[in-house]
């Protein structure tokens, strides 16, 4: 979720220009998510090509260990 059509409840303003302490912290707590959370931005089909290809590659590297 971004922050930018936000609405603040304790002062009416938009979230993302942070006029209020509460606006300033909902913005941060947003962004650390938005950094940490970097798969929740993936379609879901970019996620099974994901877990595809670490499969094939796990499968190659087992089949060549054998």
């Amino acid at each position: 979720m971004t922050y930018d059509r936000l609405v603040c409840a304790n002062c009416a303003a938009p979230v993302s220009e942070g006029r209020c302490p509460v606006c300033r912290a909902n913005r941060e707590r947003l962004q650390q998510e938005n950094w940490l959370g970097g798969l929740g931005g993936l379609s879901p089909a970019a996620l099974v090509a994901a877990l595809v290809v670490l499969i094939a590659a796990v499968a190659l590297l087992a089949h060549q260990t054998a």
